[in-house]
């Protein structure tokens, strides 16, 4: 898949293309049902397959105050969608002048003299332009006038009445439900980052542990301990997970994502991983004795293990 950062990026005469846009968080189920209609559409009519999505929630720059915490940083978001079989994403700097342009403008822009687009595919709620004046109405005309083809593409609702979506994928998140939030994205919660120095309590307990930095990439899940996977430089090791401020200490940071890589001990210090959420073991607890915390870790250590095959 090839990326382009913004419209100046894109090769002259690039297309024509089938397109799709939207923000395309976490890359849900409901994402790659769009995609894959997206695809064979472009194979049928010789076409390249582009995603067209922005650099940021659109909220982040119209609305901060009601713009939610993002599921995937961009990074993780063109590698997910680098793994749909994709020909192109193209990734729109969202600021304030693309946020001013008239729909028509946008078409014109992004549609037309960007991609070529001769198909273009979008969900009944598609809004573009300035404020949100276009919709999918007036998509049909400005395809008519341009050249190309819109098509609605339906909901996904893997339980019935509601539809695949990133908030719904918050919420599961949200309570500890990652066995859950994996089915609705169809690959595991996961959490990118630094591996730093922490105070080693771990280590003195049994348990050395890798601590992500503070700035890791990706929604972490509730409070609470996890069988997961660790991942460095392409290998996938066994895990438990404990995410929070661990209760039994104090100055512990909040929400602090700490792996034990089952029955090996890597020295990972300052390299960068993935940590992967399969199953909740339980909910973070305050422990009245090191020695009960011991136990305990013990428990979680082999329920991991059991989940983890």
């Amino acid at each position: 898949m090839r990326t382009f950062e913004g419209t100046g990026a894109v090769p002259a005469g690039y297309g024509p293309s089938a397109v799709t846009i939207g923000k395309f968080d976490g890359v849900h189920q409901g994402h790659r049902a769009v995609i894959g209609r997206l695809r064979a559409v472009a194979e049928a009519h010789d076409l390249r397959s582009v995603v067209v999505t922005f650099d940021r929630n659109p909220l982040a720059v119209l609305a901060p105050d009601r713009c939610p915490e993002a599921l995937v940083s961009l990074r993780q978001k063109l590698g997910l969608l680098a793994t749909t079989g994709l020909d192109a994403t193209l990734v729109l700097p969202f600021d304030r002048d693309l946020a001013g342009l008239a729909p028509e403008a946008f078409v014109q822009r992004v549609l037309v003299d960007t991609l070529d687009a001769r198909s273009v595919l979008v969900g009944s709620d598609f809004r573009f332009g300035a404020r949100g004046a276009g919709d999918v109405s007036m998509l049909e005309q400005l395809g008519r006038e341009h050249g190309f083809s819109v098509e609605i593409i339906d909901d996904v609702r893997p339980e019935g009445e509601r539809r695949a979506s990133s908030t719904w994928v918050r919420e599961l998140l949200a309570a500890g439900d990652v066995r859950h939030a994996s089915e609705l994205l169809g690959h595991a919660p996961t959490v990118s980052g630094i591996v730093g120095h922490g105070a080693a309590r771990g280590r003195e307990l049994g348990f050395p542990t890798a601590n992500l930095s503070p700035d890791a990439e990706g929604l972490i899940p509730a409070d609470g301990v996890y069988a997961g996977w660790l991942t460095d430089a392409g290998t996938r090791y066994p895990a438990a997970i404990s995410v929070g401020n661990n209760p039994t200490f104090e100055g512990v940071p909040r929400k602090q994502v700490e792996a034990y890589v089952l029955d090996r001990e890597l020295d990972l210090y300052d390299r960068m991983v993935e940590v992967e959420f399969v199953e909740r073991i339980r909910g973070m607890v305050a422990f009245d004795s090191i020695e009960s915390l011991i136990e305990r870790m013990h428990v979680d250590v082999d329920v991991a293990r059991e989940l983890l095959g």
